[in-house]
């Protein structure tokens, strides 16, 4: 079978920097023998799949699915693998072979095209709000995870970089990083965190209703993992004439249901907002940036 990497992969990797390392001319030929290793049964790949990885629906050699994902190293696939063998199936989804170095992960077969979008909106928050909670334990002590000030550290200077270039951002650039100053200030919480949590993260399974897949694992505050959640479905928001309201209240609800400052989630969610903004900006993706941009104007 071809493994052709979907053109949303190809796109999204082309996006951030180019394949210096080669890995997705190498991909085809990296899934093959992945495959061949296990002992693998293909039956497709998934389509359009995810913007850092290949993940293709297999069985295992007694015919039990599962799904084999294989990532660049720029995706961390070592740290998505500590995370999960640290929550070992609780809340997220379960490894199924041990530690590898090699960026393959073979994963529990979910439902892949069953996220928890496809419930009514006050539905879906609860349920992904759920599984979140979940996940947010006491990282092993060990752990070699990102931290919350780093990785946000490295996402404040390419901010400033834009800024320099795009003054009609600078206002809300300077928000943002003023806001992850502030937030820094506070003696930092100690959880590991799913790290990129929003709705189409979470899918229906069968040993439990709802999983979390493809985790950025980072170590921090919990309201910070919350923040992306505040802005999903952001399209929909923007249309609404009511969306500045709904999202001062969405941030309200998750605070209360899920213990978290809603200060410190108002300010993740506007520096995650900001962030993602100005990179969407920074990539060609005029129209995500603006629905982006116009939701971190409201926090």
């Amino acid at each position: 079978m071809a493994f052709e990497p979907p053109r949303r992969l190809v796109r999204a990797l082309g996006e951030t920097a180019p394949d210096a390392d080669g890995w997705l001319e190498k991909l085809p030929e990296t899934a093959r023998q992945a495959v061949a290793l296990r002992e693998l049964t293909v039956e497709r790949v998934q389509v359009p799949g995810g913007r850092s990885s290949l993940v293709v629906l297999v069985r295992r050699a007694d015919g039990t699915p599962a799904v084999l994902k294989l990532a660049p190293p720029r995706a961390r696939p070592e740290s998505e693998q500590a995370a999960l063998a640290h929550w070992n199936g609780l809340g997220a989804v379960q490894l199924l072979e041990p530690f590898t170095t090699e960026g393959v992960l073979l994963l529990e077969r979910l439902h892949p095209d069953v996220s928890v979008r496809s419930l009514p909106e006050a539905k879906a928050l609860l349920e992904a709000a759920g599984t979140l909670r979940r996940l947010w334990v006491v990282p092993p002590g060990d752990h070699a995870f990102e931290t919350v000030a780093e990785r946000t550290g490295r996402q404040a200077e390419a901010m400033r970089v834009t800024a320099a270039s795009e003054p009609q951002v600078a206002v809300l650039v300077d928000a943002a990083l003023a806001a992850r100053e502030e937030l820094l200030a506070a003696p930092p919480e100690h959880r590991l965190l799913h790290g990129t949590f929003r709705q189409s993260k979470v899918l229906a399974g069968e040993r439990t209703p709802w999983l979390a897949v493809g985790p950025d694992p980072v170590v921090g505050e919990c309201a910070f993992d919350l923040a992306r959640l505040v802005r999903d479905r952001v399209e929909d928001l923007i249309a609404s004439p009511s969306g500045s309201a709904t999202t001062r209240r969405r941030i309200k609800r998750l605070a209360e249901s899920l213990d978290v400052d809603q200060d410190r989630l108002r300010g993740w969610t506007l520096f995650r907002a900001v962030e993602s903004g100005v990179r969407a900006l920074r990539v060609g993706r005029e129209k995500d940036a603006e629905l982006l941009l116009e939701f971190a104007g409201w926090l």
